[in-house]
């Protein structure tokens, strides 16, 4: 794995890398469909949605129980009682997984520049972000409504490393699922996976990345071990 020896800069995913959001996602979802005289779904439902924007998730929700009219009917009203409630509990059912923060601190010990780059909405992820003290590590944040297009396109990626001034081969996608995956692939940029976050419903080793790693701290002693070589 030669090709993380010139990394220069990290761009990390936030749900399901760095933070469990699920708890945060079905106390939402479970208030939205109530409001539709809706049951509760599960979790593991959840999690299995997850990653690719809000208005997908909740099109999502909405087809286990209407058919493709009925979600459009609905998915306006779905979308504003979904982010009036996640609004409200943002990060308050959320915790973070093991070895974020000393993984955070370890990539910038190393002198990497990092980047934070989700398709949850800048409005949430930022104060999210914020919350669990994670905000000052961040140079750059990017959610999925900052820029024209989201993962897996490759733009959020290619974007920050204009920012940073660097070439996509010097900068590092870490992510749980394969829209990280693909987008840092389109990019250029090498990328490492997490086994523990959603992705979609599909087994992270089925994902092609070059590497997974337990935890951020896995990868960055990964990375450093490259760059002493």
């Amino acid at each position: 794995m030669g090709l993380l020896a010139g990394v220069r800069a990290a761009i990390i995913d936030l749900d399901g890398t760095m933070l469990d959001t699920v708890p945060d996602f079905h106390v939402a979802i479970t208030r939205m469909r109530a409001e539709f005289d809706l049951a509760p779904i599960s979790a593991e439902q959840i999690a299995n949605m997850v990653g690719k924007g809000s208005e997908n998730l909740i099109r999502s929700v909405l087809a286990l129980n209407f058919d493709a009219a009925g979600v459009e009917q609905r998915i306006g009203a779905a979308m504003d009682a979904y982010q009036r409630h996640y609004l409200d509990i943002n990060g308050d059912f959320s915790t973070l997984y093991p070895d974020v923060i000393a993984g955070l601190d370890a990539l910038k010990g190393m002198g990497l520049r990092l980047a934070c780059v989700t398709n949850k909405p800048q409005l949430w992820a930022v104060p999210l972000l914020e919350m669990k003290g994670l905000l000052p590590y961040f140079e750059v944040v990017y959610g999925g409504d900052s820029l024209p297009r989201k993962k897996p396109d490759p733009l959020p990626l290619l974007t920050v490393c204009k920012d940073f001034d660097l070439p996509p081969s010097q900068v590092v996608a870490i992510g749980d699922s394969s829209n990280d995956a693909q987008a840092a692939r389109a990019a250029g940029c090498p990328v490492l996976t997490v086994p523990y976050g959603y992705n979609h419903g599909q087994a992270i080793h089925e994902t092609d990345s070059d590497g997974i790693v337990a935890t951020l701290l896995a990868a960055a002693e990964l990375i450093r071990s490259h760059q002493l070589n």
